[in-house]
């Protein structure tokens, strides 16, 4: 009928999970995304998790961005970054991938690799983001390069 709004089911919101380092690469199966979270200021910290929650619901596909969950581009393109600013200016970064499942998999799923932090105005090396792309590669061997904790 027309003028009748149709009813569009809302998206089931995606996991927000922990990449976590294979014992071949790492005896101790370290999170780094959790250890950088960890590391944070208690601001900053719950500042990404605001930001995720939202991304989560809406989901990423639909979530706007504002400035503070954006897509990489260049060598870092399919990766996304979480932004956020703390004490004295400084940038905090939060890298993750996008796992979208399939059929077997089920619920898609945001994958925390790690994060990286810096003074206002300075930039990231080219080896920190090979650090982080390697991460990520690793992330997408098996289901996340082992288990993956939910955060």
């Amino acid at each position: 009928m027309p003028g009748t709004p149709r009813h569009t089911p809302h998206p089931q919101p995606w996991r927000i999970e922990f990449f976590q380092r294979r014992a071949a690469d790492d005896p101790q199966r370290s999170v780094p995304a959790r250890d950088f979270l960890d590391s944070c200021p208690t601001g900053v910290r719950a500042d990404f998790l605001a930001v995720l929650k939202a991304v989560a619901e809406a989901p990423p596909p639909r979530f706007g961005g504002g400035g503070k969950w954006e897509a990489m581009h260049g060598v870092m393109k399919g990766f996304y970054e979480i932004r956020i600013t703390g004490p004295s200016r400084r940038q905090y970064r939060l890298f993750c991938v996008l796992d979208r499942g399939d059929a077997d998999a089920g619920t898609p799923c945001i994958v925390l690799i790690a994060g990286m932090s810096k003074p206002s105005g300075k930039t990231f090396s080219d080896r920190d983001y090979r650090r982080i792309r390697d991460l990520g590669r690793s992330s997408k061997v098996g289901r996340h390069a082992a288990s993956c904790g939910s955060a």
